[in-house]
């Protein structure tokens, strides 16, 4: 296959699209914020507390992602870490019951106890289930670790600590998440185990 006259080769369009992403990660990795969300993880999980982690939409896999993560192995061979996220039967239950702004909220006041620690996932920085989420958190005593987007959105301000990755487009957001927070889980891991 060739490129049409004036439409960039397939090979510059992909080099193109990894200089973007390596800028992104480049200024990424000047955020002292990192290290201060894993301080906060470890020192949860040192404690015999557990992360929690929410997330809607795309974001949702993530969260799962990383729970499983430190909960199953990361890299290394271990106990499982307290890590969790909602289930699909909680998911339908309270929101079937109460109302989907308030499926990670209902469980914060479950299962959520002063000294753990919620890492909250959003690209926009609006989703109004995991603002729910975070306004319970703090009335339970969570440490909040938010992880957004440059536009920050409405969930700019409510965490105690703020992990804003330097892009703006959806899937650029969600690489620097998901690139994020296992480098968290290698933190954890490293620290504990």
């Amino acid at each position: 296959m060739t490129a049409t006259a004036g439409a960039p080769s397939i090979t510059a369009s992909i080099r193109a699209e990894i200089d973007v992403i390596l800028v992104g990660f480049a200024r990424l990795s000047a955020q002292s914020t990192i290290e201060r969300a894993a301080g906060a993880m470890i020192a949860a999980l040192a404690a015999v507390n557990k992360i929690m982690f929410c997330g809607n939409g795309g974001s949702a896999a993530d969260r799962q992602h990383l729970a499983a993560e430190l909960m199953g192995r990361y890299l290394k061979d271990r106990e499982p870490l307290s890590a969790l996220t909602v289930d699909t039967s909680a998911l339908r239950a309270i929101g079937n019951d109460c109302g989907y702004l308030e499926v990670f909220a209902r469980r914060l006041h479950g299962v959520g106890r002063h000294g753990n620690v919620l890492v909250a996932l959003s690209t926009s920085g609006n989703s109004p289930i995991v603002i729910a989420a975070i306004e319970a958190a703090r009335t339970t005593g969570i440490v909040t670790v938010g992880m957004i987007g440059t536009k920050g959105g409405r969930m700019d301000e409510l965490y105690d600590i703020l992990i804003k990755v330097p892009a703006t487009r959806t899937n650029r957001i969600r690489e620097m998440h998901i690139a994020v927070g296992r480098k968290l889980c290698d933190f954890v891991e490293d620290a504990l185990c």
